[in-house]
């Protein structure tokens, strides 16, 4: 069974990681999000969860409004072809439905199956904002941290500049 968000708020409590989290209606889109984060400071995020030609996977993590190449990301990641990876393929290795794609979701990938790109850009902001494994909340928590949390499920993030925007 994935992580509920109890068990992931108690996660990141043992890890002495300070979150806040902002309850509201479920979101789906980042347009839909738009409407609820008005505010919650911090970088707002969007996580594209890929597979490669190789079978290889990706969450590619950058601010909601960050443009982002598949075809030119996958050679500033070193990977092949990346293609979204399917609903069940996401719920099997993040326990994540669509629409609650989030890095938090790194708590259900045990074998650590998963690359983690987090985008240059986003990084440079202090705090950062994820759905908690479900798109009716948002939890908001410092990008070093973030980082942190990764860690501590067995992952090691890249800070890759993925997006074209420029800064």
């Amino acid at each position: 069974m994935p992580a509920t968000k109890a068990e992931l708020m108690i996660f990141l409590d043992n890890l002495s990681l300070a979150t806040v989290t902002f309850d509201h209606e479920p979101v789906f889109t980042v347009e839909e999000a738009q409407k609820v984060h008005g505010n919650i400071s911090g970088g707002h995020c969007k996580n594209l969860f890929c597979k490669d030609e190789k079978g290889a996977l990706w969450l590619i993590v950058a601010l909601e409004d960050a443009r982002i190449d598949l075809k030119a990301a996958k050679d500033k990641i070193g990977s092949k072809r990346l293609t979204f990876g399917k609903p069940e393929l996401l719920m099997e290795i993040l326990g994540l439905e669509p629409g609650s794609v989030s890095p938090f979701g790194l708590i259900n990938d045990k074998e650590a199956k998963t690359n983690v790109i987090l985008d240059a850009a986003m990084m440079k902001n202090e705090n950062l904002n994820f759905h908690p494994l479900k798109n009716d909340a948002t939890t908001t928590i410092a990008s070093a941290d973030l980082v942190t949390f990764i860690k501590a499920c067995g992952h090691s993030p890249r800070i890759v500049a993925v997006s074209d925007d420029l800064l």
